[in-house]
This record gives structure tokens, sequence and C-alpha cells, in this order.
């Protein structure tokens, strides 16, 4: 799947295969580091206080989704937190889905940490510059520029320019959402290949980020609740990785 101009390792294999040798499993594969380089810019956007006020013309839905921004940015405002995380990740044209689960860990600014643990081990770290996606069972490693992943310096500009941020998404209020939780909707104003619609699920009470859908151009989803949420910032040294002997290494933006 591309970023903007960058195409991964393994969707260029993936692509270079007849269809009839095509595995639909290999593709759920390789473009999940990709469908989390989008949530990772959700995620980040909240912890650094980074979702934008809306431009409504109903007063009360603009009055309601300031108070649940407010609410969600203080919530988030703190040096990081960790989470456990179950996510689906749908694959429309070709009818797969597939779930996984493990936990995220996220620190100031812009580094996070995704463990994979079921079904397959996997851990995607980024330091906010650098991105590695480390797979143990096949002694792999995929490595990358975090910015040029984000595609045409979306990534830098998202974590370094919040008053760009502010000016990059459309919100809106989804109703009937739920009597616990509300929902918004959030377009941005140039759409990507890989993100033309987020949608965030918002705990009514203590404004805890509770899901995470990201829908790509192709009509993918790939959907990530977060639960038992920690608000305390995880060591800095979770934050970077050092390739194993005899790993492969496979450049994911060469």
């Amino acid at each position: 799947m591309k970023w903007g101009t960058q195409v991964s390792a393994f969707q260029q294999e993936f692509d270079a295969k007849p269809d009839k040798e095509r595995d639909p499993m290999e593709r759920v594969k390789s473009d999940q580091p990709i469908s989390i380089v989008a949530v990772m810019i959700v995620v980040m956007l909240i912890a650094a206080g980074g979702l934008m006020r809306p431009d409504l013309t109903a007063a009360a839905d603009e009055s309601i989704i300031d108070t649940i921004i407010a609410g969600v940015e203080a919530r988030y405002n703190v040096a990081g937190f960790t989470a456990d995380f179950d996510q689906e990740s749908v694959l429309k044209a070709m009818a797969v889905t597939d779930t996984a689960s493990g936990r995220v860990m996220v620190r100031q600014p812009g580094k996070m940490r995704w463990e994979y643990l079921v079904p397959d081990p996997q851990t995607i770290i980024t330091d906010g510059d650098d991105l590695w996606v480390y797979r143990p069972e096949e002694n792999q490693v995929l490595v990358g520029k975090a910015p040029a992943l984000f595609g045409e310096g979306k990534g830098a500009g998202f974590l370094s320019n919040i008053k760009m941020v502010r000016q990059s998404f459309q919100v809106t209020l989804v109703p009937e959402s739920g009597p616990d939780r509300y929902r918004l909707k959030l377009v941005p104003n140039r759409s990507t290949v890989d993100i033309m619609a987020v949608m965030l699920d918002i705990d009514r009470q203590t404004f805890d980020l509770s899901e995470i859908t990201t829908v790509n151009v192709y009509g993918d989803e790939t959907r990530i609740q977060l639960k038992n949420i920690r608000f305390d910032a995880p060591p800095e040294s979770l934050f970077r990785f050092e390739v194993p002997e005899g790993a492969d290494i496979l450049q994911m933006n060469p």
C-alpha cells in the first residue's frame, strides 16, 4: 500500500505476485505497519493537544465538540501513557478480517511502541524520527524514517506544528453514539490514500479515548480499542531499537 510516494517493501513483493499466488493474509500483514502509522498520527495529535476546533454552523454541536475536545486534551496532557489494545483490520475488497491484541506505550514528544502479543508477536517502535517493525519469529526488521512514512512531510508537520494540525481536519459530532460515549468524525481537508476519515470514540465521563477507527481510500478499516489506560510515562529506553544480530533488514521507504 502506498503512503504518499513511498511504497513498503512488503507491498512491492505482494503486488509483483500473480493473482492466483496472492495470499490475502499477506496483505493484512504487509499493511499493518502502515495502518498503525495512520493510527499513530491520531494518537499523537491527542497526546500533544493537537485536536482542532470545529468549523460548524450548528452552535449547539459546536459547543458540544468544544467541550469534548477540551476534555480529551486535558485528559491526555501528560508526559506519556500506556494501554492494552484489541485491533481489527478489515480489507473490504478481499472480505478479509484480521484481529490482533497487545499493548501500546506513548511518550512525548512523538514516541510510540506497539507490542503485538496475539496472534503473532511483533513490535512497532518510533522515536519520532526512526521507525522499526520487528518480527521475531521471522528474525526480520523493517526500518524507515517515520516522517517519510507519514507522506509528503505530513508526519513531521503533525508532530511539530500544532497550528498546522488544527487546520488539517474538519470535525463533526456523530449523533446517537450511545449513552456512554461520544463519537467524533475527523475528515482531513486533503485526503490521502491511507486516511480518508477517522472516527474517535470517547468516554463521556472520563474523556478517555476508547476506540480509533481509520478508513482508507479503498474502504479498508483499522479499528483499535484501547482499554486499561494508565497515565504514566514509559522509560525513554523503550523507544529505541537495536537490530538483532543476523536479522534480515528491509527498508520501508528506501
